[in-house]
C-alpha cells in the first residue's frame, strides 16, 4: 500500500520547529508516513515587528514561548539557548534542500538544529553551513556554487508555494491538502493518518502515478 504522504514546513530558528522534530520523525516509524520536509523560513520583522515596535506584552508573550519550548526540549533531553539575535534563515535553508538532494538531509538537518540551538553554529554565516555541509560527507564547493546560483529562486518558489497553501508558521504539516500548525497538532494529524479517508487518499494518489 502506498505510504501517506506529510509535507513538513520548518525552520531551524523556530525553537517549536527543533522540538517538534523527535514526533514527526516518528510518524515514519510508527505510522508508516512518508514525509516530505520542506523549508519555510520566518521572516521575524514581518511577523514580530521591528524591535523598537514591540511591547512589554509583547516580551512578556516572547519569553513565555521559549519558557514554554524549553520545557519540551528538557523533556527530549536537548540544550535549548535562547537566540542571540535576529538570524537570517536563508543559507541553513538553502543547505537542507543541497543535502536533501545528496542524501545527506537528515545528519544535516539534525546538525543543524543542535548546533544553532546550542549556540555552537551561526545560521546565517556561508562558512559555517559550508563546515556542516562538509561534516556530513558533503561537498563545501558545491554547496556554495549552489547557493550563489539557482538556490534563492527555489528557496522563494518553495516559500510562495507554502503560502499559497496557507502556511505561517513552523511547524507545519499538510496532509491531503489539510493543515496542522504547531507540534500540539501531531497527535490530530496522527488521526488523520489513521482514518479511512487518509488511506483512500494515498491509493487514490498512487492510481493517477
Amino acid at each position: 500500500m502506498t505510504k501517506p504522504s506529510v509535507r513538513v514546513y520548518t525552520d531551524y530558528k523556530s525553537p517549536y520547529a527543533f522540538v517538534a522534530n523527535k514526533r514527526l520523525f516518528e510518524l515514519e516509524e510508527k505510522y508508516g508516513v512518508e514525509l516530505e520536509w520542506l523549508p519555510y523560513t520566518l521572516r521575524v520583522a514581518e511577523f514580530m515587528g521591528t524591535v523598537e515596535e514591540r511591547t512589554p506584552h509583547f516580551w512578556r508573550k516572547v519569553r513565555y514561548a521559549y519558557m514554554d519550548a524549553r520545557r519540551y526540549a528538557n523533556a527530549q533531553g536537548l540544550t535549548m539557548k535562547g537566540p542571540r539575535r535576529i538570524y537570517d534563515g536563508f543559507y541553513a535553508t538553502a543547505g537542507m534542500l543541497f543535502a536533501q538532494r545528496h542524501g545527506l538531509f537528515r545528519p544535516y538537518h539534525d546538525t543543524v538544529f543542535r548546533r544553532f540551538w546550542s549556540h555552537d553554529l551561526e545560521i546565517d554565516d556561508l562558512s559555517d553551513i559550508s563546515g556542516v555541509i562538509a561534516s556530513v560527507g558533503g561537498s563545501a564547493k558545491d554547496f556554495e556554487a549552489y547557493v550563489h546560483g539557482p538556490a534563492r529562486a527555489e528557496h522563494d518558489r518553495i516559500i510562495s508555494e507554502a503560502e499559497t497553501l496557507g502556511v505561517f508558521g513552523v511547524p507545519t504539516m499538510v496532509l491531503n491538502g489539510e493543515l496542522f500548525w504547531g507540534g500540539d497538532r501531531i497527535d490530530m494529524l496522527v488521526e488523520r493518518i489513521q482514518s479511512p479517508d487518509s488511506v483512500a487518499a494515498a491509493l487514490g494518489s498512487r492510481h493517477r502515478k
